[in-house]
């Protein structure tokens, strides 16, 4: 059902490859810093409708990207470190 789903939106699936966990750990580690700051620290029930969960979860991917800073990344932003990369690519770029 869903891969036809896909099929018909042209999309494309992203799926890890069997036997690798680590395809996909960027992704998981995002999920998983989304429940323990976000979710956890909330009482049941987490959220008081569908519009409250989009409004929680897209506010904890702004402060997510913008604002917490990363130690994977020199303890800058996701949007810092990836505006910086940018330009980097744009020096690098032949015109």
């Amino acid at each position: 059902m869903y891969r036809q789903l896909i099929h018909d939106h042209q999309a494309v699936r992203s799926q890890s490859r069997r036997g690798d966990c680590y395809d996909n750990a960027q992704a998981e580690s995002l999920w998983s810093r989304l429940k323990t700051e976000l979710l956890e620290l909330r009482k049941r029930p987490v959220f008081a409708d569908l519009a409250d969960a989009q409004r929680s979860v897209g506010d904890y991917f702004d402060y997510y990207n913008h604002e917490r800073l990363h130690s994977s990344i020199d303890y800058q932003t996701p949007y810092h470190t990836h505006q910086q990369l940018l330009h980097l690519s744009a020096l690098n770029c032949p015109a």
